[in-house]
């Protein structure tokens, strides 16, 4: 059997909402939801949060191991395999540090495809009118066996014979898909990642994991039925919050 750990990148500089990690959300830090749902999840034998500030550090000590990283790390993924060089251990997988509602089987689905796949990631289909055309909502198309064809900021496929409808009319037309920014890595190939330069395909999109395809790491493509629910402002504290009294 694999052994897989959790990693959770967490910054607290933030350009749109500061100490995000530790905005309170129900009475528990950010973080600490992230954590707690992480810690569900059935595949992974720990679950980590690498931090380049002490306060982040300070806050996760009751609730998980904390790792403290390099503070220049140029991204995330970088700041992942800091943390990977450090534990033995077959796989990893990232998990965004602003999501307090991901599912723990979607993380399962994600580290079961690490069986077959040096690398992994999850989507989901595009149901709202208003995500078809958003620039921050990347899609995805894959190929017959799983795999990631391409990620892009714009909508693809392009419908030729319907690009003159309407976008809800093109959404029930053909079955786009909206990734799902969770990633799972076999460490040896995580490692491997870091040391390619940034791509083309990666600085024209900014899309990280471009640079995996770019450079011949094929991208296992779980679908699911989650949507991720991030906190990117303040004010989206109180929607999350809603949420969690709902569920």
């Amino acid at each position: 059997m694999m052994k897989i750990i959790g990693i959770i990148p967490a910054r607290y500089a933030s350009t749109r909402f500061p100490g995000k990690p530790l905005a309170l959300i129900a009475g528990k830090p950010l973080i600490q939801h992230v954590v707690e749902r992480c810690q569900a999840a059935k595949s992974l034998s720990e679950v980590i949060v690498a931090t380049d500030d002490t306060r982040i550090w300070e806050a996760t000590q009751n609730f998980c191991t904390t790792e403290m990283t390099a503070v220049d790390h140029p991204s995330g993924t970088d700041r992942l395999a800091e943390v990977a060089e450090r534990y033995a251990c077959d796989a990893v997988i990232n998990i965004q540090g602003d999501e307090p509602l991901i599912d723990p089987a979607v993380i399962d689905s994600v580290a079961a495809a690490l069986t077959n796949a040096e690398m992994s990631t999850a989507a989901t289909p595009i149901r709202e009118v208003e995500e078809y055309d958003n620039p921050n909502v990347v899609k995805v198309v894959v190929n017959s066996g799983g795999q990631a064809l391409y990620f892009s900021r714009r909508t693809i496929p392009y419908l030729r014979d319907a690009a003159n409808r309407s976008a809800k009319e093109q959404l029930a037309a053909f079955p786009f898909l909206k990734h799902i920014g969770i990633y799972g890595y076999r460490r040896a190939t995580l490692l491997r990642l870091v040391k390619f330069p940034v791509s083309a395909l990666e600085a024209a999109e900014k899309l990280e994991q471009l640079r995996a395809l770019e450079n011949g790491i094929p991208i296992a493509v779980v679908r699911v039925v989650y949507d991720s629910i991030g906190v990117d402002l303040p004010g989206d504290v109180a929607r999350v919050e809603k949420l969690l009294a709902q569920a």
